[in-house]
């Protein structure tokens, strides 16, 4: 498959240094992210990571009972797959995307032998502090704030991982990432589009006012991209 689109869209992959980036360039697969594909199920072994470029994927923690919550999303800036090269290979996790899009994966074997390389290890061990840093602020965002200041926070985060204003999703969508009723996420949505801030029909949310968006969400989004700016800065890791 043609690489298509450009893989240093991905925010890790444009930060290796140039040896690497070479040595990965052929063993690079891209691939198409069509929303609501599982990319992995809690408790299996992973085959590959894979770097989203255009797509976002949502890590949700799935109860016996089927009930689910999201604990972090994952887009251009990052890797879906952290277990491989941290040694745990399965998570309890599963891995879903939540925006349509491309990305490119690589396979489990030569993630674990670059994991052993200085320029790739100190950056994927900055960007899982950084993806844990959101996992714990979502945790405590979830319990303290209003649905309203989730909701900013989830729409803020997501903006964030893409190009544009407007979000593809569904309130019911919304909700089984928030772990909240349809019914409370509909009440949130029209409260941010009586204020001006969000403009919601067919599912599709554009982003009218981000700057009253943020103004409106809780600290937990300044919070996580504060982290994710610090420990990935727009340079070639060294």
């Amino acid at each position: 498959m043609a690489l298509q689109p450009e893989p240093r869209k991905n925010r890790l992959l444009a930060a290796l240094p140039d040896g690497e980036w070479q040595r990965w360039l052929p063993q690079l697969e891209a691939v198409e992210m069509p929303l609501g594909q599982v990319l992995y199920e809690s408790g299996t072994t992973l085959s590959h990571v894979y770097f989203p470029s255009t797509a976002i994927v949502s890590l949700l923690y799935v109860m016996e009972n089927g009930a689910s919550a999201e604990i972090a999303v994952v887009g251009n800036e990052g890797v879906v797959g952290i277990s491989l090269f941290m040694g745990g290979e399965s998570t309890p996790s599963r891995a879903v995307v939540q925006s349509a899009g491309q990305g490119f994966r690589l396979k489990a074997q030569v993630i674990k032998d670059e994991f052993n390389r200085a320029p790739v290890l100190h950056l994927l061990l900055r960007y899982t502090q950084a993806l844990i840093t959101q996992m714990a602020q979502t945790a405590v965002c979830n319990r303290h704030h209003s649905l309203d200041q989730q909701l900013c926070r989830w729409l803020l985060l997501s903006l964030d991982r893409l190009q544009g204003n407007e979000l593809v999703m569904t309130q019911e969508l919304i909700a089984n990432m928030l772990g909240v009723r349809r019914e409370g996420v509909t009440e949130s949505a029209l409260k941010l589009q009586r204020a001006g801030l969000i403009s919601y029909a067919r599912g599709r949310i554009s982003v009218l006012d981000r700057q009253g968006l943020e103004r409106r969400s809780c600290e937990c989004y300044a919070v996580v991209k504060k982290e994710y700016d610090r420990l990935l800065p727009d340079t070639v890791a060294i």
